[in-house]
């Protein structure tokens, strides 16, 4: 494999990265709007405990990079890819460019960190009033 082929698959695997980046914040913010309208619809789906424990862990675990000031591992490995790319700036094919835009706006540090909070309580709330259920568990005739 030579320097070029190198550079091309840092490329796709960054804009791989963005996508997937954007994939997980649609997951957080369509699966909230999604639990939200289904506790008042009455979707059973939606109290799935397997899936409102990934869904709360990962607005959890966002909130926590915040607070902590830690840059995002996506974005660090996004950055590092465009590195041995050899792109100094954000050059994505057109999809990975809009997805990069749609993901990625400035603004002071705090900011983000009181959205995030504030989101993870909405979240938490929702647990609250629309708790996940477990699956009983089924029993055997022998069992009973």
């Amino acid at each position: 494999m030579n320097f070029h082929d190198t550079q091309f698959l840092s490329k796709l695997a960054a804009d791989a990265i963005v996508v997937i980046h954007f994939a997980f914040v649609l997951f957080v913010l369509i699966g909230q709007l999604l639990i939200m309208v289904g506790a008042l619809a009455g979707w059973n789906w939606i109290r799935n405990f397997k899936f409102r424990l990934i869904h709360l862990g990962s607005i959890l675990f966002v909130v926590a990079e915040s607070l902590l000031g830690i840059v995002c591992p996506l974005t660090t490995l996004e950055k590092w890819l465009r590195e041995q790319a050899g792109e100094t700036s954000y050059e994505g094919d057109f999809i990975a460019s809009w997805v990069h835009d749609a993901l990625f706006f400035e603004a002071e540090a705090w900011v983000f960190t009181v959205c995030y909070t504030l989101f993870g309580l909405l979240v938490l709330l929702t647990f609250l009033f629309a708790p996940p259920r477990r699956k009983p568990s089924v029993q055997t005739p022998a069992e009973a």
